[in-house]
């Protein structure tokens, strides 16, 4: 289902660039088109990719999977400093600690610290990934204003470049979504069925004097003895707010209880 934006979420969404150094894996770069289309994006950029051709790939086109018009957008630079031109802030994702440069943060607060900076008119946030075998130099994050960390394993924190840009895109739409009071679960363009709907009081009455009848014709309930197992019941049912459709079934499980132990 395609996500709907308001022009205000469009707009913030529109300014956040994902931006890949030296890439050498087409598929990386493939993954990475889809990976931002699924949460909304669609800036990706590249930094001197290892194949000039990078975006005909079939591995990239095969890995893109319905994200091939993000793909073709990409845009290509020589640099990270051209990537960063038109970036107001921007995130180094590394996993190594890094004892000099920007001050660090992890994905979560660099997705809150990038929502608050894009109310700002004229922002533009960029999250900026290294090469798949050694990640980002001290040089590319000195281009940066803050270091990010996605919290791992400590004994293996290594992600594929792909899936670390995946996370990062998830954080950073999470907390635009919210930001902008947008539906975080899946909702249909249907009407509820009326079975759906809630069942009044005095159909949910009905079905306790049929359960207990039911529960007579078993043996399960001694009227005698009846003890506290109704208001239980009852508190059970009660709980659960039981809809129409919900009364109806068991209704009919009453019925044919009731119908199984009168043939015995």
């Amino acid at each position: 289902m395609t996500q709907t934006f308001s022009p205000e979420t469009d707009h913030a969404f529109s300014r956040v660039r994902f931006i890949m150094v030296h890439p050498s894996h087409p598929g990386n770069v493939g993954a990475a088109a889809r990976a931002i289309k699924t949460m909304g994006f669609h800036d990706l950029c590249l930094v001197a990719p290892r194949f000039p051709d990078v975006l005909d790939l079939p591995e990239a086109q095969s890995l893109a999977s319905g994200a091939t018009d993000v793909l073709a957008a990409v845009s290509i630079v020589p640099t990270l400093r051209q990537a960063l031109a038109p970036v107001t802030m921007a995130f180094a994702l590394t996993a190594r600690a890094r004892m000099i440069g920007p001050p660090p943060c992890d994905i979560r607060q660099a997705a809150e610290i990038s929502c608050s900076h894009l109310r700002q008119a004229g922002s533009r946030v960029a999250i900026v990934l290294g090469t798949e075998r050694s990640g980002l130099t001290n040089d590319d994050i000195a281009l940066c204003q803050r270091i990010c960390h996605i919290p791992a394993n400590p004994e293996y924190s290594s992600l594929n470049v792909a899936q670390a840009l995946q996370l990062a895109a998830w954080e950073l739409r999470y907390a635009l979504a919210s930001a902008a009071s947008l539906p975080l679960l899946p909702v249909t363009d249907g009407h509820a069925e009326t079975g759906d709907e809630p069942a009044p009081s005095e159909k949910v009455q009905a079905l306790m004097a049929h359960w207990e009848e039911a529960l007579v014709e078993v043996g399960f309930l001694d009227p005698r003895h009846p003890k506290k197992l109704m208001p239980r019941m009852r508190h059970l049912f009660g709980r659960n707010a039981l809809s129409r459709d919900e009364v109806d079934m068991l209704r009919g499980l009453c019925t044919a209880m009731i119908k199984a132990a009168k043939n015995r």
